[in-house]
């Protein structure tokens, strides 16, 4: 297959170029290699994709309109793995705008790409952030998310319900994964591995939010490659009026998933992973729960492992160590 992937020196992005490299997928990356965060870090994930010969890339901004229209006018894609996005709970508090423009408006030339190029399927990451204030838990993909508690998750609910307008309207197979809390070698510097590491290595206090009083389903980038691979060879097809009562369903070619490991593991709990990996005990600083979070995310995978035969079950504490053991040859320390 000719696959888009856009945000391809991202984290997820970059993971899941691999995979479909390794089995003979043809990709073409895009990434406005933007300094959200360390370039230098994008540079490097996208340096291990560049020598391999089905691999082509492009620095396309998704929010740029007339990039978007041309790359669509001159390339056909069998598929559309869409993961480029603007990240994060509390940065979207301080900088909504970068949020309106990459998930919003740039959500919608990549899917008016797909249309376009006529795809077989468009695969698009949204987040466990959209199931909001809800409190039963595990989060289901049958529940209602009309509650979002951050601008980020909102931009999330907004593609998955642009997804089904196309999905709906055009005929185009939408597939949107919730993803939950991301973590691994070649991830995100603003995310907790990182925060917590550089903390521990260099004797700082690591911020802990409401009191340490939180949980959160980490879910490892093999498993989420995993599971975003399985679900791009499996385009839905049109249900029945009857899956209408779903928010996770359609008589559509729509579907949702969540992809997360569904075991829920305590901060305090995966902070001391850290301390054990490193050697070193943590800091604490206590704080009060941040705008924009939620107390606990738990994934139901019951859909993804029934629509796939897969569930993510990568034990957290070899995800740590295993990231503890790239951070340290990475950054060369010890």
């Amino acid at each position: 297959m000719r696959i888009l992937v856009t945000g391809a020196a991202g984290f997820i992005g970059a993971a899941a170029a691999h995979v479909l490299l390794a089995r003979g997928d043809h990709v073409v990356g895009i990434d406005n290699m933007n300094a959200y965060y360390d370039v230098s870090l994008k540079q490097a994930r996208l340096d291990r994709l560049l020598p391999q010969a089905r691999f082509a890339f492009q620095a396309i901004d998704i929010a740029d309109r007339a990039a978007m229209q041309a790359l669509g006018e001159h390339e056909h894609f069998d598929a559309v793995l869409h993961l480029a996005a603007q990240a994060g709970v509390r940065y979207s508090v301080t900088h909504p705008q970068a949020y309106f423009d990459s998930n919003l408006l740039g959500f919608g030339h990549v899917i008016e790409l797909a249309r376009q190029c006529r795809a077989g399927h468009l695969v698009f990451a949204s987040s466990s952030s959209v199931y909001g204030a809800n409190s039963r838990l595990p989060f289901s993909e049958h529940d209602n998310v009309d509650h979002p508690v951050s601008l980020y998750a909102a931009t999330k609910k907004a593609n998955e319900l642009m997804a089904h307008a196309y999905a709906w309207v055009h005929g185009l197979p939408c597939t949107g994964l919730r993803f939950f809390t991301v973590y691994g070698p070649w991830g995100r510097p603003d995310m907790s591995p990182f925060l917590f590491v550089r903390a521990i290595l260099a004797g700082e206090p690591i911020r802990v939010f409401n009191g340490g009083q939180m949980e959160r389903d980490f879910t490892y980038i093999d498993d989420i490659v995993e599971g975003v691979v399985r679900i791009l060879d499996r385009p839905p097809v049109p249900g029945t009026a009857a899956d209408l009562a779903s928010p996770a369903t359609s008589s559509a070619p729509y579907r949702l998933f969540n992809i997360g490991n569904s075991e829920p593991v305590r901060l305090l709990d995966y902070i001391a992973l850290y301390e054990r990996a490193l050697g070193r005990s943590a800091v604490l600083q206590m704080e009060p729960l941040q705008p924009g979070d939620v107390v606990a995310t738990a994934a139901d995978v019951h859909d993804l492992e029934a629509a796939t035969g897969f569930h993510p079950a990568t034990p957290v504490a070899e995800g740590v160590h295993r990231f503890v053991d790239w951070y340290r040859h990475y950054y060369r320390v010890t």
